[in-house]
């Protein structure tokens, strides 16, 4: 079993009591400037590393930042991780991930561990399953510092950081209009999430300013955001089959894309597929077939800006009472050559 060397250790093999070596390690003006080279350069020499939980203890803060995410593989989360990293280590902080997998119950254990972990603060995008908040409502309430990303509620006041959903959708719904569709299906996310209510507004402004009447038919929801293929591969299948007929479908999040051009590869197997336009943060989009115009979200900003916000929370000398919702705004990619294609009718 693995043993850390600590400053009983160091006091031991160099003759010195343990509070010696702990305020020399300090830099403790009480030492001597002889003492303090020969403990550290000891301290250096076997690896020392200070003891994060016996220092969190003794100061109340760990210095360590909790990170709740549907799923690590997601390329949206992967590099808003990137961006929350890159803050928080240059701030002195480590980041501990969890994932939710879109589940309320994982999203409830995950909180309460990195509670009950002494993290200095929370960044969490809510999972596709959650409609019930207590468990973030308690942490908060008892004073732990939490910021919202993405996937935000409005039920805790508290900074929140977002990518102009309503503009995104509204620009790749339009995409799809001015390229000659004008049935054109929505598969969204759970009904709840503050992104599908966002991006369903988007859709239907687009819709309105071409004078095309919003048909609730053209409309599937898939409760676990994409999760579980199956789900999303029923929802297409419900799409195509709509009375009407659908010629084009805006796609409102990444998972949901990859999904969705998964299950019209199924059911139309090529040369002639559904114009496709939504939300992807992958970096081989353009690579896939069918293929589709996108969206792309600042993940890496949003990240950022999260992580740069809670730390302000959790450093702030005086109780925080205003808060900030930023919104970035997103990038549509053209892809001619989905859109080029000719719907099968």
């Amino acid at each position: 079993m693995f043993k850390p060397v600590t400053i009983k250790d160091i006091a031991k093999a160099l003759g010195f009591s343990p509070s010696t070596v702990s305020r020399a390690l300090r830099d403790s003006y009480e030492i001597s400037d002889e003492t303090k080279k020969i403990v550290k350069e000891y301290a250096a020499k076997i690896d020392y590393k200070s003891n994060p939980i016996a220092q969190s203890l003794k100061g109340r803060r760990s210095h360590s930042i909790g990170v709740v995410v549907c799923e690590v593989a997601n390329n949206f989360f992967s590099q808003a991780i990137n961006g929350i990293e890159s803050i928080a280590y240059k701030n002195g902080y480590r980041v501990i991930i969890s994932q939710s997998h879109d589940l309320y119950d994982r999203e409830v254990i995950n909180t309460k561990h990195l509670a009950n972990s002494s993290v200095d603060g929370l960044l969490i995008s809510m999972s596709a399953e959650t409609t019930d908040f207590a468990h973030l409502t308690h942490l908060h309430e008892n004073g732990l510092p939490i910021v919202f990303f993405d996937r935000v509620i409005d039920q805790i006041k508290t900074h929140k950081v977002i990518a102009n959903n309503f503009e995104g959708s509204f620009g790749a719904t339009e995409l799809l209009i001015k390229n000659g569709h004008t049935r054109i299906a929505h598969l969204a996310n759970a009904t709840h999430l503050s992104i599908t209510k966002e991006r369903m507004e988007g859709y239907k402004a687009a819709l309105k300013k071409h004078s095309i009447e919003f048909d609730p038919e053209y409309v599937q929801f898939c409760p676990h955001g994409g999760m579980i293929y199956e789900e999303v591969e029923n929802a297409v299948k419900e799409i195509l089959n709509t009375s009407n007929g659908v010629d084009a479908i805006f796609v409102s999040s990444d998972r949901l894309s990859i999904g969705c051009l998964t299950a019209l590869k199924k059911f139309h197997p090529g040369p002639d597929y559904l114009p496709v336009a939504g939300f992807s943060n992958s970096d081989v989009v353009e690579l896939l077939k069918p293929s589709l115009s996108y969206v792309r979200q600042p993940a890496f900003e949003m990240g950022r800006v999260a992580t740069e916000l809670l730390i302000s929370l959790i450093e702030a000398k005086y109780p925080v009472t205003e808060f900030e919702t930023r919104v970035l705004d997103t990038e549509l990619f053209v892809n001619e050559q989905a859109l080029s294609f000719n719907p099968r009718r």
